[in-house]
């Protein structure tokens, strides 16, 4: 035991410098000394741990904006070749060696001898702004109809009948004939996608409610008469932020689709959107060496929609703070 014995003297040092007084201080005893934890910080840093999280937000970047910015530089007139019939239907080799070697025709001409590369972009701008308006309508009332939903029981046994009737009604039948009702326009198709397209997202989040809605906190919250809306915002939502930002990476892509879809069948937007092109190049697909002016807006939209779709899922997963320890 003696050997493991340190002897002060070895240690050079006077009695004050190892013995000195320590003052005692309540407040100080209570402190927790942790590093202070940020939420947004958290995610974004479980976000960008994964490079391939880095390589499909910069895809994404680039598609935002070539959707957004590059409709803005290019003056597109689609009709500016229409009298040349050596301009339509070509492919992008020959496009290049007849119109020029340059951004315009690396996707070709279409049958009007419009560029394929500038109409697909400024009809990604219509889809996607569509998309995200959808999107955004959607999720604030079905979250906000949602929380209230699940936690009073007399809007519960309300909701639920509506639910029970409405969402019986196959969604894109409801959306077909809202358009056909109304002219076929942008705002028209906003209108049918989010006058029920809320209802699906307030059920999920009424049932995510109802299972948190009882704990202790939310009790004792009930007994000191908070309103039901200021528990349902302040106690159980800021929970429900990884649910939130995942049903917003499926709902994004799914108003494209169904844009598309719609458009495919000759029941959507009278705007020059994907799916509109998609529609009008339709011949296009069964016409030997026309092809390409056919697949090239099919491309462009499958890769928005899978882009939008991977970056909210794994945003959505980044959100869990189960993730983030």
């Amino acid at each position: 035991m003696n050997e493991n014995l340190i002897d002060l003297k070895d240690l050079n040092m006077s009695e004050e410098e190892l013995f000195s007084h320590v003052d005692h201080s309540s407040l100080e005893s209570e402190k927790i000394t942790a590093p202070r934890y940020s939420y947004w910080r958290s995610v974004f840093r479980v976000f960008f741990r994964k490079r391939i999280n880095i390589v499909i937000l910069s895809l994404f970047a680039v598609i935002l904006a070539f959707t957004y910015i590059y409709p803005l530089l290019v003056d597109y007139d689609p009709f500016a070749n229409l009298m040349n019939s050596s301009a339509k239907h070509l492919l992008p080799g020959v496009a290049m060696e007849r119109l020029g070697k340059n951004i315009h025709w690396i996707l070709g001409a279409g049958a009007s001898g419009q560029s394929t590369f500038d109409a697909v972009w400024f009809g990604s701008r219509i889809s996607v702004t569509m998309a995200f308006i959808c999107a955004a309508i959607n999720l604030i009332v079905g979250v906000v109809i949602g929380a209230v939903w699940g936690f009073s029981k007399k809007v519960d046994i309300i909701m639920t009948e509506v639910y029970n009737i409405i969402g019986n009604v196959p969604y894109i039948l409801f959306i077909s004939v809202l358009v056909l009702i109304f002219s076929a326009g942008f705002w028209t198709m906003v209108f049918a996608l989010t006058i029920t397209g809320w209802l699906g997202i307030a059920y999920f989040i009424r049932t995510q409610v109802v299972i948190i809605r009882d704990r202790e906190y939310n009790l004792a919250s009930r007994c000191l008469g908070t309103p039901i809306m200021r528990i349902a915002m302040k106690n159980i939502l800021p929970f429900m932020t990884s649910v939130i930002v995942t049903l917003a990476a499926t709902e994004i892509p799914s108003y494209i689709s169904y844009e598309v879809f719609l458009s495919y069948i000759g029941m959507g937007m009278s705007d020059m959107s994907l799916g509109r092109l998609i529609y009008q190049a339709e011949n296009a697909m069964l016409t030997p060496g026309w092809q390409f002016e056919f697949w090239s807006p099919v491309a462009v939209a499958s890769i928005i929609t899978i882009v939008l779709y991977v970056v909210g899922q794994n945003l959505g997963d980044a959100s869990d703070p189960r993730t983030h320890m």
